[in-house]
């Protein structure tokens, strides 16, 4: 359990740690249902990826990406719309050489996740590089609404949380970027 708690605390997690039990037979990893103390904090699920099965996180990584991309083009294809549409994408650039590709891969993945949502719907969308700066994000996400005809209005834009400060002084460290619009088809 010692273990466990040390592994915990690197979370930034809601309420006190009040047990840390083994949750399912763990066939493949072992997985953990951390319960907390108060009873408005919600409860956390830990879990080890098992090495000796998944040996290379990058290709389990890029099976997650394929099936991921398969379920989407499988969506797609039934014309379904839904009413909260969500866009947490790993960071698309690293680095200042990529922000390029980057740009089209964030207006790609927001043209996709408009076109899936209600009309009068939500979409949630977040950058996580920051080298994809405020500026450049939110003209992306401009762009993406205009290709795909739609009006957005904006209901929230959030930062990273203040236990992840952004000091003036680190530009790197203002990387969260994270809007809510209302989706409204254009007239």
């Amino acid at each position: 359990m010692k273990d466990l708690l040390s592994i915990v605390s690197h979370f930034q997690l809601q309420g006190t740690v009040q047990e840390i039990n083994p949750l399912g037979a763990g066939l493949i990893n072992d997985t953990y249902k951390v319960s907390t103390l108060e009873a408005d904090a919600p409860d956390y699920v830990l879990q080890r990826i098992n090495h000796a099965i998944f040996q290379n996180v990058e290709m389990l990584q890029a099976n997650i990406n394929a099936v991921t991309t398969h379920i989407r083009k499988k969506l797609e294809e039934k014309g379904e719309k839904y009413d909260v549409v969500i866009l947490d994408p790993p960071a698309f650039t690293k680095s200042r050489k990529t922000i390029k590709n980057a740009k089209k891969g964030y207006r790609e993945i927001n043209m996709r996740g408009m076109k899936l949502v209600k009309p009068g719907g939500y979409l949630a969308t977040c950058s996580c590089s920051h080298f994809m700066d405020y500026e450049l994000f939110t003209k992306t996400i401009h762009q993406a609404a205009q290709n795909v005809h739609k009006r957005i209005r904006q209901v929230e834009y959030r930062t990273q949380a203040p236990d992840h400060p952004i000091l003036w002084s680190a530009e790197e460290s203002y990387y969260l970027k994270f809007y809510v619009f209302q989706i409204v088809d254009e007239k």
